[in-house]
């Protein structure tokens, strides 16, 4: 992009009214600005039809990868096939697999014996006394002041 300044800018003003005119600078802006869209957008499909042409030679790359692959594999496994037969086998693989049991893991030893203890019963908590309503309260304070009950 063009580092214009203002001062370089403001010299080009000049020289267009001077050289063209004020009367016909609207008319060549006009132009100017209609030829520098029609340059982007040509540059604007440049860039566009060279990044498509990029991304389909990279399809191209992954198809023939991928057909490589393929042709690598062999024919297509039979999917009818009954499940206790492999699918694929390779050239070092038996024709038939013999299915595995896990070893059995051993025993594992009984954990030692507790001491056992005599251990002491714990105490007995005294339960808390019971606390008389308040009706009750003022009569036994009413009986030990010798007053009479209401």
């Amino acid at each position: 992009m063009l580092d214009i300044g203002w001062s370089e800018l403001l010299v080009v003003a000049i020289v267009a009214i001077v050289v063209v005119g004020p009367k016909d600078l609207p008319k060549l802006m006009r132009t100017v600005g209609f030829y520098v869209g029609k340059a982007r957008r040509a540059a604007a499909d440049f860039q566009r039809q060279f990044n498509e042409a990029i991304a389909e030679s990279e399809a191209d790359e992954v198809r023939k990868n991928l057909e490589a692959i393929r042709a690598n594999m062999g024919p297509a496994p039979d999917l009818n096939q009954p499940i206790g037969k492999p699918l694929m086998t390779g050239p070092s693989a038996p024709a038939e697999t013999d299915f595995v049991t896990p070893p059995e893991e051993p025993a594992l030893p009984e954990p030692p014996a507790k001491e056992t203890t005599a251990k002491k019963a714990p105490a007995k908590k005294k339960a808390p006394a019971k606390k008389k309503p308040r009706a009750a309260k003022k009569a036994a304070k009413a009986d030990d002041s010798g007053e009479s009950k209401p």
